[in-house]
């Protein structure tokens, strides 16, 4: 079973919808014993850092995420709120990844919408994505670091997905990316 974090920060039902596409069972939550016993842990995300931040602050949940043992997969907001700090609302994240979130710059169209490429792939996460377009919708960016295992470039290369011991993360969206977002999900499941 994968419980998918619920703490407001939008699209844990597509996520969910898509698991059930691929026959993985998941349940929503808030509750820190399911979370702690699940299998798997997903953490996604569509909103704003600093708001996100005080509602897994509300539940505790933002001192039990960083102590998971199990597989974790961060989605966009969830993979910026893996990081340590994030520019947007100048907030403390849960320091699983020792990176910071920095907004794009300015003169450029943001957010980063749409299909674009990701490369330089390695890791478990995504195996069979090389040479593949996935679906982003972001204003914030993590640059490249010593756990980033995909890059992406727009305006800038920055961290199309991360990992760290039992934590992944996607700056895109794998439950919006057709079916290489489904074999990342499956890969996931998988882990």
């Amino acid at each position: 079973m994968i419980a998918i974090i619920q703490y407001g920060a939008g699209n844990t039902g597509s996520v969910q919808n898509a698991l059930n596409r691929l026959g993985v069972q998941s349940i929503i939550t808030d509750d820190a014993a399911t979370i702690k016993n699940a299998e798997k842990v997903i953490l996604p995300g569509v909103g704003e850092a600093s708001t996100a931040m005080q509602s897994l602050a509300t539940t505790g949940l933002d001192k039990l995420i960083p102590t998971l043992r199990q597989p974790v997969l961060g989605i966009c907001l969830g993979m910026q709120l893996l990081c340590n700090r994030s520019e947007e609302g100048d907030t403390t994240c849960l320091g699983v990844f020792d990176a910071d979130v920095i907004k794009f710059p300015t003169g450029h169209i943001v957010p980063h919408m749409g299909w674009n490429n990701i490369t330089d792939i390695k890791g478990e996460l995504l195996l069979g994505a090389n040479d593949a377009d996935v679906y982003f919708v972001h204003s914030y960016y993590v640059p490249v670091c010593a756990d980033t295992i995909a890059t992406c470039n727009y305006i800038l290369p920055f961290s199309a997905a991360m990992q760290k011991n039992n934590f992944y993360a996607t700056q895109f969206h794998p439950e919006k990316s057709g079916g290489i977002g489904e074999q990342i999900l499956n890969n996931f499941s998988a882990i």
